[in-house]
């Protein structure tokens, strides 16, 4: 059997209107090809995919019994073969609503972010894969130094560590990184540390280094990355350094989204939008610091996330405000980003995960 390269899109869209895409991705001719297409969700931004099980699972916004907003998480089952998503079932999460939902390595455990309710919630997923209930919620409290983005907590994505011990909350309204341990025998997020960052930072997303040590956080209020290792038996960072990601005397508006790390451990990436642009890094093998390599066109409008390809060899980003899915060429050696000509149109994407069965 041949392998197929799908692409999972999650996007801004009302339930009436498709909001999930399936792509199939030919990358010798660049081609987007959209399979299928789901409706019935209301903004399901983002999407975490079980690529074992054949599982895909986003976050939405609805209403519960009592009319008042709440996140829910639907679950699909993937047929790579003929290019469908089939909904299998839809669980309450937390309220408000959430922003981001991550996967743990297992394939145990969902992690959603609430951003507008200031808690993270862990949603356990069932032998068949399909959502479980929610098993724990932690609310945050306190502010941090910016009075309109940071005036109460906002929770804006979860990594978990690469040994699967420690879910990670970037804090986006508290300059802070917690660490909750995973306990499995309870299902719940036990809190264990914390990293407190440069005031008015806004941490929104994070990535682990391929050799685990180091972790890498995006923030979107200071557009900045900053470094930290990462100890692996008590889940504690310790700051390396923070690095602007726009060019000196760039003076518009910007915010950060997305950060990812080539498969060999040698480059990072980061988006920007305002400067619509993909920034690239390259990291010290010996140190985990990051050092400047160039700054590329987004080849559009918001580049909301961006990620990479199985093979490493491609990068695709999702520019929300010019609707469309761009195709990137990585130069192996120099992590340098080709942009390909090729492009698709979507609207308003926010998430793009690209998974090769």
């Amino acid at each position: 059997m041949s392998e197929k390269l799908m692409l999972f899109v999650g996007s801004y869209a009302e339930s009436t209107d498709p909001g999930i895409y399936m792509y199939e991705l030919d990358l010798a001719n660049g081609e987007m090809k959209c399979l299928d297409r789901a409706a019935g969700l209301k903004n399901p931004t983002f999407v975490s995919v079980d690529k074992q099980g054949k599982k895909l699972y986003a976050i939405a916004e609805t209403k519960n019994e009592n009319e008042e907003r709440i996140g829910e998480v639907v679950c699909y089952s993937i047929d790579p073969m003929l290019g469908k998503l089939t909904e299998l079932n839809r669980r309450f999460t937390i309220q408000p609503s959430s922003s981001h939902i991550q996967l743990d390595h297992h394939s145990s455990y969902l992690a959603v972010s609430g951003y507008h309710g200031g808690n993270v919630g862990l949603v356990k997923i069932a032998e068949d894969g399909t959502v479980g209930g929610v098993s724990d919620v932690q609310q945050h409290t306190g502010h941090g130094a910016d009075p309109e983005r940071q005036d109460r907590p906002h929770p804006h994505s979860v990594q978990f560590s690469p040994n699967n011990r420690f879910a990670l909350v970037a804090d986006l309204g508290l300059d802070r990184i917690k660490v909750y341990e995973l306990d499995q025998a309870q299902d719940k997020l036990v809190y264990r540390n914390e990293a407190v960052m440069q005031p008015a930072s806004g941490p929104r997303h994070m990535a682990f280094h391929p050799k685990g040590k180091w972790l890498y956080s995006i923030n979107e209020v200071g557009s900045s990355l900053s470094a930290f290792s990462f100890d692996a038996e008590s889940g504690s960072l310790t700051e390396l350094h923070t690095v602007s990601t726009l060019p000196a005397g760039f003076q518009g508006e910007n915010t950060t989204a997305e950060v990812a790390i080539s498969q060999d451990g040698r480059f990072l990436y980061g988006s920007n939008r305002g400067h619509d642009s993909i920034v690239q890094f390259a990291i010290d093998a010996e140190t985990g610091k990051l050092t400047l390599v160039e700054f590329i066109s987004s080849e559009g409008e918001h580049p909301r996330h961006f990620a990479i390809t199985p093979d490493g060899e491609h990068l695709l980003a999702a520019n929300r405000d010019s609707n469309n899915l761009v195709l990137f060429r990585i130069d192996r050696s120099s992590g340098k980003l080709t942009f390909t000509g090729h492009a698709a149109e979507v609207s308003k994407p926010v998430c793009v995960k690209p998974v090769q069965f």
